[in-house]
């Protein structure tokens, strides 16, 4: 976006679209709901709510509003996630302790930085600071965006750990479709571009485009699916250590792994709770809520690997690939691989986010953005693996080919699922 943007008015109609969503989907939650933190990883629902505006009062009404005074200076601490450079943070593991403010007050915060934010882009006018507000705004619509992916993975944690397996959104459970086989598609290699163009937004860690040399490789055209992958349990996948990398073989270990999260064997069937209740696995799905280590052992046993995510993001550009389904809020289940096989790369994104071989490192010349909002991407450049595409929950215009996700690669709570690839001969 340009400073254009606030005097025809498309950043506040995307502010206010962006900042509705998440109400929505807090919609079906109760106040109780939206208090609890299931594990370390995970975060209250009135947390998110509460902390994608704090980034809105702290980076931009702090900075722009000559009249700023914060709503309660307690929240610049209670609600600071991991800006070191905004100062201290209340403790990631004990923010279900947070029983007030209230639900209800999370939307009076909520409401107060709106009205805060509509009068600083309606009175806004000399380039000179549009230029560093529009860059802001938009980032913190796409933080936002983020945290909704997120507010709907957390709260899936929660309610699956409730013995009463409570419904998020009621769903209906995916017609059976046939499991049709796996096909390839050789991808020419080559030295490749790779990287944002720099039209449109983008995160700091998608720059700067850089040469990248690639072997060919072939690439699978559909996500991995669930009944896949019970082939792979009901052959001893979950313990055989020849399969495994060797952090991957203690945590099967340590955290008694023996299907994806969310899964359980009732009457002789596998069972899957999702955000639309417990239901039948279903065998066309994509298998989802599974782990690198996970990822990676099954590439091993299927006698493919996983791609790196230069091979994933050359693929794209250069491979036609099927009309994604659009997101919905009542579509938060993964969707069935059609049963006629495409000529072209199918589910790409829209289903599970792609776990790949890559860590995460940054580009050649990366430089992350200057001050506290640097703090968004660069600093967690250890220790996680990257994924690529989309997921059913990622929000409308949050998904781009050059996006890149990350986390441990023992994380099961996102929604992560896989696609093969294997090398040329």
């Amino acid at each position: 976006m340009t400073p254009r943007a606030i005097r025809d008015g498309s950043i506040v109609h995307a502010y206010q679209l962006v900042r509705d969503l998440t109400e929505q989907l807090a919609g079906p939650l109760s106040p109780e709901d939206q208090t609890a933190q299931s594990m370390a990883d995970t975060s209250p629902t009135k947390w998110h709510r509460a902390h994608v505006t704090w980034f809105f009062e702290t980076f931009i009404l702090e900075r722009f509003d000559p009249d700023f005074s914060p709503f309660e200076p307690a929240y610049r601490v209670m609600f600071n996630s991991y800006y070191e450079g905004v100062g201290e943070q209340f403790p990631r593991p004990q923010r279900g302790m947070i029983t007030r403010p209230s639900a209800a007050e999370v939307g009076k915060y909520r409401a107060s930085v709106d009205q805060r934010m509509s009068a600083l882009l309606a009175r806004c006018h000399e380039d000179v600071v549009l230029e560093r507000l529009v860059a802001l705004v938009e980032l913190g619509l796409h933080h936002e965006q983020q945290h909704q992916e997120l507010l709907l993975m957390d709260i899936k944690h929660v309610l699956a750990t409730n013995p009463l397996e409570p419904v998020y959104l009621p769903q209906r459970t995916p017609d059976p479709t046939p499991l049709r086989a796996m096909g390839w598609v050789d991808v020419n290699g080559g030295l490749v571009e790779i990287g944002h163009d720099r039209t449109g937004f983008s995160f700091d860690n998608e720059l700067p485009r850089h040469a990248v040399h690639l072997e060919p490789f072939a690439l699978a055209d559909r996500l991995v699916t669930a009944g896949e992958w019970q082939e792979f349990i009901d052959d001893g996948g979950y313990q055989r250590p020849e399969l495994w990398l060797s952090d991957g073989w203690h945590a099967v270990r340590d955290q008694g792994w023996q299907a994806p999260l969310y899964w359980s064997r009732r009457d002789d069937r596998w069972w899957i709770h999702t955000l639309g209740g417990t239901r039948p696995v279903t065998e066309a799905e994509p298998v989802c809520h599974v782990s690198h280590y996970e990822a990676d052992a099954y590439a091993r046993w299927a006698g493919a690997r996983l791609p790196t995510e230069f091979e994933w993001e050359h693929a794209v550009a250069s491979v036609p690939r099927a009309t994604e389904r659009a997101f919905t809020v009542d579509r938060l289940h993964p969707g069935a691989a059609e049963a006629s096989r495409p000529a072209v790369l199918d589910q790409m994104t829209g289903e599970c986010w792609q776990w790949t071989s890559s860590a995460y490192l940054p580009y050649p010349g990366y430089t992350p953005e200057p001050g506290a909002v640097g703090e968004y991407n660069g600093k967690f450049m250890s220790g996680q693996t990257v994924l690529r595409g989309s997921a059913a929950i990622t929000p409308p215009g949050h998904t781009r080919d050059s996006y890149r996700n990350f986390y441990p690669p023992s994380a099961r709570w996102p929604m992560t699922g896989l696609r093969l690839a294997r090398g040329i001969n």
